[in-house]
């Protein structure tokens, strides 16, 4: 008889891949669970202060009711009922920073639509309260979308666009006057360019009108001139040809001739007595060629 023996396979360390993953899931699935368990917990005790808050508001305890809100969203950060009723707790108390806040936590955390239209109508009725009606008409709108049979929050819609039309923004008014103040700047600096144009036109004319009378007492100044000049040169021949002769009784020599030296002079008399002689024995030559000569005396 033939026996069977069985025996294990040798593991192969890949095979342990997946039991680790598997290991890795439950633990995590436990750690979810476990979150999960404690959150549930947190909402609960969530939940309870809420509830006392709610009984505080409605005594008029105020403060016992804020302080409840508060541990119930420190409890439950998604605790979005607790922040909108902490919000309309500051609203009536005319606390509109704090409601603001509020309203606008439970708007981004509220899970339905119902718990974000309120937030939002309320977030709208505080934004009218500070006459901010461009913000009010967003806020409504955003209620609508969430809530849009609400025929309260597209009446204050209504009410927001008609404060708006009658109260626009400050930078849409500054934009207004700025405008406004930039076209009559820009008429006062065209009148001005207009003015600036026809003074200069009528200066250009004026200047002109001038430079045409120069020219005209230009062209008469030659002749004048040329008369005047004509005038100057013979009185100037005139003086020349006196200067050349000396007047009767003068001896000296007139001003602007040269000055001669004694030695000049001594040499001018000499060469004068010389040529004087010269001429002399020339005319004594003629006569004593013109005469006979006798040969005979006189008896």
């Amino acid at each position: 008889m033939t026996i069977f023996i069985k025996y294990k396979r040798a593991l192969n360390p890949g095979n342990w891949i997946p039991v680790a993953l598997l290991l890795s899931v439950f633990l995590s699935y436990g750690q979810e669970k476990e979150k999960d368990q404690e959150a549930e917990k947190a909402a609960q005790v969530s939940e309870k202060f809420l509830y006392e808050a709610n009984e505080e508001l409605a005594r008029d305890n105020f403060e016992d009711a804020e302080v409840n809100y508060r541990k119930s969203i420190a409890k439950d950060a998604e605790n979005a009922t607790a922040k909108y009723n902490l919000g309309n707790a500051y609203y009536r108390r005319e606390e509109l920073g704090e409601a603001f806040t509020r309203y606008k936590q439970a708007g981004e955390t509220g899970r339905s639509k119902e718990e974000k239209h309120r937030a939002y109508h309320n977030l709208g009725n505080v934004f009218m309260k500070n006459k901010e009606y461009q913000k009010a008409v967003e806020a409504y709108k955003e209620a609508l979308r969430n809530g849009p049979t609400d025929e309260e929050t597209r009446y204050n819609l209504a009410l927001a666009k008609e404060m708006l039309e009658k109260n626009p923004p400050e930078d849409n008014k500054n934009d207004k006057d700025n405008k406004d103040k930039n076209k009559d700047k820009d008429q006062d600096k065209q009148d001005q360019d207009q003015q600036n144009q026809d003074q200069g036109g009528k200066d250009k004319k004026e200047k002109d009108q001038d430079q045409k009378d120069q020219g005209d007492k230009g062209d008469q100044q030659p002749e004048n001139n040329k008369d005047q000049g004509d005038d100057e040169k013979g009185q100037n021949e005139e003086d020349q040809n006196q200067e050349g002769q000396p007047e009767e009784g003068e001896g000296q020599p007139r001003a602007g001739q040269r000055q001669l030296s004694p030695q000049q002079i001594q040499a001018l008399l000499d060469a004068m007595s010389k040529e004087e002689k010269r001429v002399q024995d020339k005319v004594n030559a003629k006569k004593a060629k013109g005469v006979k000569v006798s040969s005979e005396k006189d008896w």
